[in-house]
């Protein structure tokens, strides 16, 4: 099971914290050195991506020289996100290390990645009050 907790900061921000230790801020996009929601969002659908990427592409032989993506999305309404698109960046070893990464590059979009899965099959997300 994943989990987070998301709560109000002292100085009036949000921070994301996991049971590993690790810290994400956010705030309303008008601060400096934080993520806005939509941009966490973002950075899940392409985290999920990379990581699953990156090993299956090396275990195959060809550890790419670099491997970075875009993810983008515009709102489409003031709730709502239009398509999600991702652009890959990757500097290849060689001419057949492009095949290798494009089939697992595809693959993992189709199979794989559980977040760009979930926003594809309209996961339910529901609210508990206490």
């Amino acid at each position: 099971m994943a989990n987070v907790r998301v709560e109000r900061t002292d100085d009036g921000g949000f921070r994301a914290t996991n049971a590993r230790g690790a810290e994400v801020r956010m705030g309303g996009g008008d601060e400096d050195g934080v993520f806005t929601p939509v941009e966490l969002l973002l950075a899940a659908v392409g985290g999920c991506n990379i990581v699953t990427v990156e090993p299956l592409t090396a275990q195959r032989g060809h550890r790419l020289v670099r491997l970075a993506m875009t993810v983008e999305s515009e709102k489409v309404q003031p709730n709502l996100l239009g398509p999600v698109t991702i652009t890959y960046d990757v500097e290849l070893p060689s001419e057949e290390a492009d095949a290798v990464y494009r089939a697992v590059a595809q693959r993992v979009h189709e199979k794989y990645c559980t977040v760009s899965r979930s926003l594809q099959e309209g996961t339910e997300v529901r609210l508990e009050l206490s």
